[in-house]
């Protein structure tokens, strides 16, 4: 399985995206993360991308929000806990299984 992990520099969630990716990575042999830098504005409309962390499987968005406008913004994410910068690794992992 492919996962696309969309961000830009200047939000520090991917990170932690990153980090928990690299744990389903682990856990789902077969799987590779890549990651694609949006450097601006012009990228981040050309991938339609709606905030850093994005995550997607055959190009597709683990987390849809349609409202979300295209920019280089930083996505929130509703958890179990309340709103975070990225999904839970559980959130992951459920997303993931059901692409």
């Amino acid at each position: 399985m492919d996962i696309a992990l969309q961000y830009f520099d200047g939000c520090p969630n991917w990170k932690i995206a990153a980090e928990r990716l690299a744990v389903i990575a682990v856990e789902r042999p077969g799987t590779v993360v890549t990651r694609r830098l949006v450097e601006n504005l012009e990228d981040a409309e050309a991938i339609n991308f709606r905030g850093s962390p994005s995550i997607l499987v055959g190009g597709t968005d683990l987390f849809p929000d349609p409202a979300a406008p295209v920019g280089m913004a930083c996505r929130i994410y509703t958890t179990p806990t309340g709103l975070a910068g990225a999904p839970t690794l559980e959130q992951l992992r459920d997303a993931i299984t059901t692409a």
